[in-house]
């Protein structure tokens, strides 16, 4: 094996040293005051290497990596757009980056300032009353939400109204932040354009009166704008619900249309996806949640407020509670405020027009070779059904793999659920017109591969560090200590 393939743990020599620990400054500290159960009882299990080789390995594995700096990122329904450098110089000034949350209010005046500020952007920019930057995450975002519309038809005695309307087309999050809030998920389907089956739903709504609302994406997973949303959101305020926006989309519509004036009344925003804040890795993520002025009083505390010119920190006691600690990430917050200041109310409304057009640019470039399963323009995000021609048994997952090898990312694959080889492409507006005919020629060539060459589809990729993987096996046997890899190198030899 080569040696920069090897786990940290297999680089480990007994008595190798890299490192050398300060000082104590707790040297008059007895750690016999400390209770048996917090000591280690043995030392830990820790790799002994070099400086150098800890650098090598981990310098090694970065290079390994792929995100937007890398090449062209066209995953769908993520957003996966450029991150300026700007926000990253601001964030790291030590004058936000060691602020301490049990400060007093009164000297962090600036950090409070950040919090307002972007509350109140957000609010002009979806159309809402008000906003928390509480939740830590866009799902997290939805189960606040959906706990907002929980606590609101409770205040009001309606205890029975658990059911949220949900399409086909949605988020997986959607319905599981649906059954960890304590409802219940109605699923409607689609029509043949894409869009809410306007019949299905007023279906699914006839005669009840235990409808809490309903959860939709505008433009939804297929990249189309639901049309009949004033309709929509008539049916569903009619049976007594409440309309929640999945904001995962709203790159589409900035500076076109805002959500909260189609009549939905809570929506969360992925500062990731559409206000440039770093994305993926586990975090540090945001998913602020906005509301009607109806539903403020139930957003989470603590809620930070602003009187003349001081900020301050009030809990609201129709609250929903407090769902995170503190106020939110806020250098993340940060981040999003730099991006929104950086493009001013000018630029901010290109965002929605290029997004759409990058979208529809590569549409139109595939849709001889790629299947268009609905037809028309579409707005941030276009879905494909696999290739038209369909011989030698190549599927989406083959195509997507070819793809590395051309150094580019895979689209999202196999979802919206709608179409069995479904293949949802984002270009995102940061993306130039050359990138695009580089994507678009790369797709034309991997089309013509699958009818002349098809194993070399079936064979990618073979330019990556590791070859294509047994997605099954990987998800029921889950690696994820060293010790797990011994155990599985251990029953694999035998």
């Amino acid at each position: 094996m080569i040696r920069y393939n090897k786990l940290i743990f297999e680089l480990s020599t007994e008595d190798r040293v890299g490192y050398s620990l300060p000082n104590s400054k707790f040297s008059d500290y007895n750690i016999n005051d400390l209770k048996t159960d917090y000591l280690r009882t043995e030392e830990p299990d820790l790799p002994e290497v070099s400086e150098l080789e800890v650098l090598r390995h981990f310098t090694n594995i970065s290079n390994k990596n792929f995100g937007v700096e890398n090449g062209f990122y066209p995953l769908g329904s993520c957003t996966m757009k450029y991150n300026p450098k700007i926000n990253e110089e601001i964030v790291n000034f030590n004058n936000f980056k060691r602020l301490h949350p049990l400060q007093p209010v009164s000297t962090t005046q600036g950090a409070f300032k950040v919090y307002y500020d972007l509350q109140k952007i957000l609010a002009e920019i979806s159309g809402f009353h008000e906003f928390s930057l509480n939740p830590y995450a866009g799902a997290h975002g939805e189960l606040i939400g959906l706990m907002i519309i929980k606590k609101y038809h409770e205040s009001r005695g309606d205890f029975h109204k658990n059911k949220i309307i949900i399409p086909d087309s949605a988020h997986g999050t959607n319905p599981a932040s649906v059954v960890v809030c304590g409802m219940e998920v109605i699923e409607i389907e689609s029509n043949k354009r894409g869009r809410v089956d306007i019949d299905s739903l007023k279906e699914a709504i006839s005669g009840r009166d235990d409808i809490a609302g309903m959860m939709l994406t505008n433009p939804n997973t297929l990249g189309i704008f639901e049309e009949n949303i004033c309709e929509i959101a008539k049916l569903i305020h009619k049976a007594g619900g409440k309309m929640y926006n999945d904001g995962a989309n709203l790159n589409a519509l900035l500076g076109k249309v805002r959500p909260g004036d189609m009549g939905f009344d809570v929506m969360h925003i992925n500062l990731h996806k559409t206000f440039s804040t770093p994305h993926g890795g586990g975090g540090p993520g945001s998913g602020p949640v906005g509301v009607t002025e109806e539903l403020a009083k139930f957003l989470p505390n603590p809620q930070v407020k602003k009187m003349d010119d001081y900020y301050y920190v009030e809990n609201n006691g129709d609250a929903i509670g407090q769902i995170s600690a503190f106020y939110g990430n806020y250098l993340v917050s940060l981040r999003a405020l730099v991006y929104l200041l950086t493009l001013g109310k000018e630029n901010i409304k290109l965002i929605g027009r290029y997004a759409t057009l990058n979208a529809n640019y590569v549409r139109n470039a595939l849709k001889s070779t790629y299947e268009l399963p609905i037809q028309g323009n579409c707005m941030h995000e276009t879905v494909f059904n696999g290739l038209i021609n369909k011989e030698n048994d190549i599927k989406t997952l083959d195509i997507a793999k070819r793809l590395l090898d051309y150094g580019m990312h895979a689209p999202t694959i196999y979802f919206p659920l709608l179409f069995p080889q479904a293949i949802m492409i984002e270009p995102t507006e940061t993306e130039s017109l050359q990138t695009l005919d580089e994507f678009i020629e790369i797709m034309h060539k991997i089309a013509i591969e699958a009818k002349e060459n098809p194993d070399k589809l079936k064979d990618a990729p073979t330019k990556t560090p590791i070859r294509r993987t047994d997605e099954v096996f990987a998800a029921k046997q889950m690696i994820f200590s060293y010790k797990d890899y011994l155990e599985y190198i251990e029953k694999r030899d035998e």
